[in-house]
């Protein structure tokens, strides 16, 4: 792997556990639009990292797909109040790890989640002028090796690498023609990468110390 010198990063699992949010939000959703069903934390867990469409056709296959974004929209309504409100945890040495870090690299957030939840996401955080830019899914509903793709070419970036924690991520990293780091301590188990670190400290470290 080259020295990079961009570093792309998920969201959820990698950066912060919102899970319990997330959970919240869905469930106060569906309350809002009178559904008779209740997710749970481990079949949120089973899809983090999954696209919004794979995940409504999960919870409402009954559901037409105008009915699922419909529904969508009141549960992000509820997500955007959480995030902004409650939050969730940051995983230990997060905040500091990328002041550091953004001294040396570019850094970047590509996450399959809702538009503007990056955003909330930075600012409750506070991290916003630690990163250099950020693309959801839910803005265009590509895929996320496309919106990697759309970051190198608008920043001109010559080696950059994802940081993520699913199995998506490494193959969404593969499609993208990048290197893959993966979180151990995250939602996914990932067999194949080209780094691996199991705490956001130690990565801090490994890529300050980098020539």
């Amino acid at each position: 792997m080259k020295t990079p010198d961009s570093l792309i990063f998920d969201m959820d699992g990698t950066l912060w556990d919102a899970l319990n949010t997330y959970v919240n939000s869905w469930n106060s959703g569906l309350v809002e639009e009178n559904i008779d069903k209740k997710v749970s934390a481990e079949e949120i867990s089973s899809m983090m990292g999954l696209d919004s469409q794979k995940v409504l056709d999960r919870i409402l296959p009954e559901y037409s797909r105008e009915e699922q974004h419909r529904i969508y929209k009141t549960i992000n309504q509820h997500r955007a109040e959480q995030v902004e409100t409650i939050g969730g945890t940051l995983y230990d040495g997060v905040v500091e790890g990328l002041k550091k870090l953004s001294e040396k690299y570019k850094l970047f957030i590509v996450s399959n989640c809702p538009e503007g939840m990056i955003t909330l996401f930075m600012k409750w955080a506070n991290i916003t002028e630690y990163i250099t830019d950020e693309m959801a899914y839910g803005v265009n509903n590509m895929p996320k090796n496309h919106n990697i793709k759309h970051l190198i070419d608008k920043y001109q970036l010559q080696n950059p690498v994802y940081i993520g924690d699913t199995e998506g991520d490494r193959v969404e990293s593969e499609r993208a023609g990048i290197p893959f780091v993966y979180f151990s301590f995250g939602f996914g188990n990932v067999e194949k990468y080209d780094l691996k670190f199991n705490d956001f400290n130690s990565f801090t470290a490994y890529f300050l110390n980098l020539p």
